[in-house]
């Protein structure tokens, strides 16, 4: 069956070959930024030095103020160094992070282009928007700052601990003295990490799902008076997506403020034991000097590092959710040149589908002849929109196969078949932008000529002239401006100007009232000579005249024929044309 993600899968790597996959030929960028990082570290440790070296001057009695003047300056030098390579190195990796965004995104779309498009709808656009946009705008800062800074501290500890263990090995040990104990309670805290981050991912994810839900269904919500129940969820949404986070930092704050305090007091072993072997003559003045300084600037570089943790999660969160995107199934087609087809007509043969675990085709075998018009009839959930959408290619048939002039179409390249099929069905959608350009879609490169040409073919520039701005009305999201019949012509309009020689149409009028639907399909009639056409209607006056019927039932094909041949020898035509029969005499 035909159920998810497989087939397709991205192989198994880690976040950071992800990240140096994503970043391309920016990924020098990184490199550059992780080597100023470590320069800015060393120019940050040198003022610690020079530091230590004039205290040890002082006392032993050195007075030449020049030199510490000088001192002074260069320890200026260095930190004014530190602050430009920081700056470079921050520059670098943000160039970098934005490219990796940028090209995340891109495979992301180009992803969503292969994959069965009955797979883009079942997960969800909430779903699939929080991943490609707010999830991947959540690592920006992550990427940009994490690898340069966390780069620099960790330089900067290398370079400080290799400094103490030069000066005396001792002191080094005795300056991490409170790093373990403080390590602990960190433990401590981390405890549960992953079954909390869970939590706080996913109430995350149903609060932006159940905030696209109720926004998209305020319409439904307040005609059919669901307003306080759909509030009363989206409130619990929004509880639960506090609640995640407060209960989380709630368990863990007194072991956080435990170690972050006990980590960094080095001094309170190394004053005491060191001023212990300084008494006793086995540890230098200076030397002490020295420790005392570098062991104050030892473990704020670790916790920098270590704050970045929720970071590297949220990190590796993120990039999975990308990587399983990007390792879903794709539709199985060659990259290859357009193969010839002797014509357009369209074969299913021993068709096979289901969802999920339940088959919903049994078996289909039908055959629409090129400059035909065909037609799908039968009663609600039979199967009629799942033929349409195999025909459409949203999913890949499980048994058989659907043939175009005679060629497997999982043997056609998608650019030449996405060229054969013009899908209209009854659930439109419109992009954010004017009339215009929402019909030039079907052809890009249309001039306005042919646009409004082809609405007038359609029957739509009447209503269209009737807008304030004519063509050049924007139609709002999803075209929510128009009406649901006005939307159903706008996209007939656009599949007709794309002038494919196989056109589906499912249920594409059902928005439309009596009199332009007969406008539109006079209109259908006239554009659609020798073309393949296929329409789903659940008005059986309107495609009565059609070269053939094909009866769906509980995926089956309980018929097929004529009008006059349905009404014979199909009881269930019949019975559907008598049933739309007694409707319309009722009206």
């Amino acid at each position: 069956m035909n159920n998810g993600p497989g087939g397709s899968r991205v192989k198994k790597k880690s976040t950071f070959a992800w990240i140096m996959e994503f970043a391309g030929q920016k990924k020098r960028f990184y490199i550059f930024s992780v080597f100023s990082a470590a320069l800015g570290a060393l120019c940050q440790m040198l003022p610690f030095i020079m530091v230590a070296h004039m205290v040890g001057k002082l006392l032993q009695g050195d007075i030449n103020f020049r030199g510490y003047a000088l001192d002074c300056l260069a320890m200026a030098v260095m930190w004014l160094l530190r602050v430009l390579f920081h700056a470079v190195s921050t520059a670098c990796s943000h160039v970098a992070t934005f490219s990796v965004l940028a090209n995340i995104r891109k495979q992301g779309l180009q992803k969503l282009e292969r994959m069965p498009l009955g797979e883009v709808q079942r997960s969800g656009s909430g779903n699939l928007k929080n991943i490609l946009v707010e999830r991947i705008d959540s690592i920006e800062t992550t990427l940009a700052h994490m690898i340069p800074e966390m780069s620099g501290n960790l330089c900067a500890v290398a370079a400080t601990l290799g400094l103490l263990f030069w000066i005396d090995w001792r002191m080094a040990l005795v300056s991490l003295m409170t790093f373990p104990v403080g390590m602990i309670c960190f433990s401590c805290m981390m405890i549960g990490y992953e079954q909390n981050y869970r939590r706080t991912v996913q109430a995350t994810k149903n609060l932006n799902d159940t905030a696209v839900e109720y926004i998209g269904g305020i319409e439904v919500i307040k005609v059919f008076g669901k307003a306080k129940s759909s509030y009363e969820k989206f409130v619990a949404a929004t509880k639960e997506g506090a609640a995640s986070y407060v209960d989380w930092m709630r368990k863990s704050n007194i072991f956080f403020t435990f170690s972050m305090n006990i980590m960094p007091a080095t001094l309170v072993s190394v004053l005491p034991i060191g001023g212990l072997w300084v008494r006793n003559g086995s540890l230098s003045v200076t030397s002490f000097v020295f420790v005392v300084i570098l062991a104050m600037g030892l473990i704020t570089p670790i916790l920098n590092c270590m704050a970045f943790s929720d970071d590297i999660a949220k990190l590796n969160t993120v990039i999975g959710e990308v990587t399983s995107v990007l390792g879903a199934e794709e539709l199985p087609r060659p990259q290859t040149q357009p193969t010839a087809l002797k014509d357009h007509t369209v074969t299913l043969r021993q068709v096979r589908f289901g969802y999920d675990e339940k088959e919903v085709l049994h078996g289909i075998d039908l055959t629409f002849r090129e400059g035909t018009v065909n037609a799908l009839v039968g009663p609600s959930g039979s199967g009629k929109s799942t033929i349409a959408k195999l025909m459409a290619s949203f999913w890949d048939v499980d048994g058989g196969g659907i043939y175009i002039g005679g060629v497997d179409i999982r043997n056609l390249p998608l650019e030449q078949y996405h060229g054969l099929i013009a899908y209209v069905s009854q659930d439109n959608f419109l992009f954010d932008d004017t009339i215009r350009e929402n019909i030039r879609m079907g052809k890009p490169g249309a001039t306005d000529a042919e646009v409004e040409q082809a609405a007038r073919d359609c029957g739509c520039r009447e209503f269209i002239m009737e807008l304030e701005k004519g063509f050049d009305t924007v139609v709002g999201s999803g075209g929510g401006h128009l009406s649901g019949g006005e939307r159903q012509r706008i996209s007939i309009a656009r599949a007709m100007l794309k002038n494919a020689p196989i056109i589906i149409l499912d249920e594409a009028t059902s928005y439309t009232d009596p009199e332009n639907e007969a406008v539109l399909q006079s209109s259908i009639a006239r554009l659609v000579q020798g073309k393949t056409l296929i329409v789903i209607a659940h008005r059986l006056s309107t495609i009565k005249d059609a070269d053939q019927i094909a009866v769906v039932d509980q995926g089956n094909i309980a018929g097929k024929g004529t009008h006059e041949e349905l009404l014979e020898t199909c009881p269930l035509y019949r019975n559907l044309w008598k049933a739309h029969s007694l409707a319309k005499d009722s009206l």
